[in-house]
């Protein structure tokens, strides 16, 4: 009887963040499909800006905009992305191998595989459009 009562409220404890679990909404990862076009627009002085593919996933969509000076890859932002925490740790780190990589042949974020796998071909479409 001494061990019930632990054995009960830790079997509880362990219960309550599957019961307070929320999957995102959204198109299923098998589905993903570009919503948009990539588009380039002439840049200013600090580059050229191209938009990637909009890319939906069963966490949100995804979308970069890459900034080139030449064919150098200068700056890269999101301008969507899923509102969860393993993308919002994951994007620095993305951008970062981008920039280092200079392409979209940079690595998975561990725990944030379906938006790395979305940033990483939004980003080449990116890429293409500016050939």
């Amino acid at each position: 009887m001494k061990r019930a009562i632990p054995v009960v409220v830790l079997s509880i404890a362990g219960l309550v963040p599957v019961w307070r679990y929320e999957p995102s909404a959204g198109t299923p990862a098998s589905t993903a499909a570009p919503a948009t076009t990539p588009s380039a627009s002439p840049g200013t002085s600090s580059g050229t800006v191209v938009k990637g593919t909009t890319i939906r996933t069963d966490k949100g969509p995804v979308q970069v905009q890459v900034t080139f000076d030449g064919d150098r890859i200068t700056a890269v932002s999101m301008l969507q992305q899923p509102n969860h925490p393993q993308t919002t740790a994951a994007v620095p780190k993305l951008v970062a191998e981008t920039l280092k990589a200079q392409s979209a042949d940079i690595d998975t974020v561990s725990g944030a595989t379906i938006t790395s796998d979305a940033y990483k071909e939004s980003l080449q479409a990116a890429i293409d459009v500016r050939g």
